[in-house]
């Protein structure tokens, strides 16, 4: 059977509502604004950055001159108008850097200023790394980067001594580490002990949550700020509740969908301080964003919140 698209999803859903006689409004999936948007504090400044933020994997790895960058444009206006600053990108995923700085250009100054960001450096030995990190300066068309992390800990080591040069340098402001599987947890913490690590970037869903275990608590008691990548499983979690709808349960929580809820989820986690999810869709955006505002569980309530979830998938 051929994957159901989330926008699929959450027509349908409303369709599903409205046939059986219910009022619901489509657009109340949308209407939450950005000027009360959750915000979290990065440890080691006090400086703090919304909860939700964009990410770049896939969705912004087009040509400048694709007919996709107009919609891509809409959904960054409506990011940053929801108060969104914090995009993350990487050399590893294709030309997103550089549509990121083809769109920042486009922003008035003051706006531009606002921007949040982080890439990574994702290549072997200290020249290729510079070089690298000379081209994200370039693709992004700015003279600072707010976070530069060691795209899955490639050449730690060596990357973390240029990176150190640049900080000093106010050319970037953080440092981080990130990686895409748990099984790198131990080794991040490892390196995270002996070095001034700003970040990480970890993944954590309500199905992978071996971060609970070790690394979220250590970064907390540590000032380490978490940004968190693949909250969604990229997609597998809107598969896995095809057909259903949310029950009401949820909608104490000021979940309005089920994107809502799998984020409100991870925002509950207190060590956590920015998820990213990637979307290149003006729906799924301002859905996400929705994660950002109102009530989230905490203490027992967190527990039956993750209960009930699972219960559904």
């Amino acid at each position: 059977m051929k994957p159901i698209s989330r926008s699929h999803f959450l027509k349908r859903t409303a369709a599903t509502l409205f046939s059986a006689g219910l009022s619901f409004p489509f657009s109340k999936l949308f209407s939450k604004e950005g000027s009360d948007m959750l915000t979290r504090t990065i440890q080691k400044t006090g400086e703090k950055i919304p909860a939700i933020g964009l990410g770049t994997w896939q969705t912004m790895d087009i040509s400048v001159d694709s007919s996709e960058l107009k919609t891509l444009r809409e959904v960054w206006k409506e990011f940053l108008n929801q108060g969104g600053t914090v995009v993350d990108s990487s050399p590893m995923y294709g030309r997103s850097e550089e549509i990121v700085g083809v769109l920042a250009a486009e922003l008035p100054e003051e706006s531009r200023k606002k921007v949040f960001y982080a890439t990574k450096v994702w290549t072997r030995g200290e020249a290729a790394g510079k070089t690298q990190i000379v081209d994200s300066f370039q693709k992004f068309k700015t003279d600072q980067i707010d976070l530069f992390q060691i795209h899955n800990l490639v050449d730690t080591q060596i990357h973390l001594k240029t990176l150190r040069s640049l900080k000093e340098k106010g050319k970037i402001r953080y440092i981080g580490l990130t990686h895409y599987v748990s099984s790198a947890f131990s080794e991040m913490e490892r390196i995270a002990k002996s070095e001034s690590i700003d970040f990480l970037q970890i993944p954590y869903s309500i199905v992978t949550r071996e971060a609970e275990e070790r690394i979220l608590p250590f970064a907390e008691a540590n000032g380490i700020s978490v940004l968190i990548n693949r909250p969604f499983e990229e997609g597998e979690l809107f598969r896995r509740v095809r057909g259903k709808i949310l029950p009401d349960y949820f909608k104490e929580w000021d979940c309005d969908s089920f994107g809502q809820a799998f984020l409100k989820f991870i925002l509950s986690n207190t060590a956590v301080t920015c998820a990213i999810p990637a979307t290149s869709k003006l729906s799924h955006l301002k859905d996400n964003i929705g994660a950002a505002h109102g009530r989230l569980p905490t203490g027992t309530d967190r527990e039956e919140f993750k209960k009930r979830l699972l219960q559904i998938l």
